[in-house]
């Protein structure tokens, strides 16, 4: 074993940070038989150098996170403090400075990471992220390594542990979304400001950084559709149950038919309970693939935390010092099939349709009619009056497949019906 530790910073020393450093110091001996060196922790850049960080000697503290990547003795950075800006400067100027990159940040790599690939690459070093999706859940390294000699169909996952723990709340207890937020926020699941979680900023970015990968092929956040959960409600998990399913925010990124085009997307979705993402609950993530050879696979475990999310860096900061005993580098950006990417217009897929009509006669025939008119086939229809007899009847309607942009069409033309009072709610079904 080499005696001469490889010198290790870290950019931030919240949640995730403090766990790396404590797992760095409690596991030294092991890390450094598994690497092959010792590891050593040089330097650590913090906003609050006043704030006690138990475990780390003082001396190690900084506020000047720029002079830290730029010593020139550092050999691996541990990126963890989030956000586009100063971590996207403090990331190349590690770079330039002979420091390979552990990042957890998922912001940054769906936003810009063909550039700092290529900064990577310019002055050879290793860019690592397993941690920016999913946790602890090894899911990077087994797409763009495990899975490299194999064709990528289709990722679809849940991928915020916020989002599923609301969600499952209002499908097991049968509460509303504000109070099944109340309780993520009281457990400590959700931000005090959740709209990243709820509204799909998170997952979106996970999406375009698995798309990506497993499409090899430039997907940035801006080609993400996203639509949040937080106009989920009771009624229609009601719904679902009577289809057989649930409901969850979904990440899906698939290849087109022809294999010309790639969709990256983020929305609620109705999926069967017999679909194996069905039975993920609270706070975990679970990722589905379908690949030519290896058929269907799936990944799941807890996918944030401090503890859980230091796993997944650790594993990358093994992997990275192990590269540079070697002087060799991991893989780098693969983007060789520069597959278009399609807007959500041209995705195909199941469609749960709840409208309030006039409860009379010939209402189902005109509706029937619009869904024909721009071709969409109905695979079922219920409908049911209401009780307090208002002369008004819900209809809910499945689709089979068709396009988003004809179910769009559809819906326009369905609001101008005079027997149609509103479209209570509209939800995609996959896993079928």
């Amino acid at each position: 074993m080499r005696t001469r530790p490889l010198k290790v910073a870290l950019l931030g020393c919240g949640v995730v940070g403090s766990e790396v450093a404590r797992i760095m110091t409690t596991h030294a001996d092991d890390l450094a038989a598994r690497i092959g060196a010792p590891v050593e922790l040089a330097g650590v850049a913090v906003r609050r150098p006043d704030k006690v960080r138990e475990g780390i000697p003082v001396e190690l503290i900084t506020t000047d996170a720029t002079a830290l990547v730029k010593r020139g003795d550092i050999d691996v950075i541990v990126e963890v403090i989030g956000g586009v800006e100063p971590a996207r400067t403090l990331i190349t100027t590690a770079f330039e400075h002979g420091a390979s990159v552990v990042s957890a940040n998922k912001a940054l790599l769906a936003q810009d990471g063909a550039n700092l690939y290529a900064a990577a690459q310019e002055h050879g070093q290793d860019l690592y992220y397993e941690a920016a999706v999913a946790g602890a859940i090894p899911l990077i390294r087994p797409l763009r390594e495990s899975l490299a000699g194999d064709k990528i169909n289709r990722v679809m996952g849940i991928v915020n542990g916020t989002t599923n723990f609301i969600l499952d709340k209002m499908d097991t207890s049968g509460a509303g979304y504000s109070e099944a937020l109340d309780e993520a926020t009281a457990l400590g699941y959700a931000e005090a400001d959740p709209t990243a979680d709820v509204e799909g900023f998170d997952a979106a970015a996970k999406a375009a950084i698995l798309a990506g990968i497993a499409f090899h092929t430039r997907v940035r956040l801006d080609d993400v559709y996203r639509e949040g959960m937080t106009e989920v409600t009771a009624a229609d998990f009601a719904s679902a149950k009577q289809m057989g399913c649930t409901i969850k925010l979904l990440a899906i990124c698939e290849r087109a038919a022809d294999g010309e085009s790639v969709t990256a997307r983020v929305h609620p979705a109705m999926i069967p309970l017999s679909h194996p993402l069905a039975s993920v609950r609270e706070a975990y993530n679970a990722v589905f693939v379908e690949a030519d050879a290896a058929g269907q696979l799936m990944f799941y475990g807890p996918g944030a935390g401090g503890a859980p999310t230091a796993s997944a860096v650790l594993g990358d900061l093994v992997a990275v010092c192990r590269n540079k005993l070697n002087e060799a580098n991991g893989p780098g950006e693969s983007a060789y099939t520069q597959l278009p990417v399609s807007p959500m217009g041209d995705v195909v897929t199941r469609y749960h349709i709840s409208l309030d009509v006039a409860d009379k006669p010939g209402v189902l025939a005109q509706v029937a009619t619009v869904f024909a008119e721009h071709g969409v086939s109905i695979d079922t229809v219920r409908q049911h009056g209401r009780q307090d007899g208002d002369g008004e009847a819900s209809l809910v309607v499945v689709t089979h497949r068709a396009h988003d942009a004809a179910l769009s069409g559809t819906v326009e033309a369905l609001r101008k019906l005079d027997t149609v009072r509103g479209v209570a709610s509209i939800m995609r079904v996959e896993g079928e």
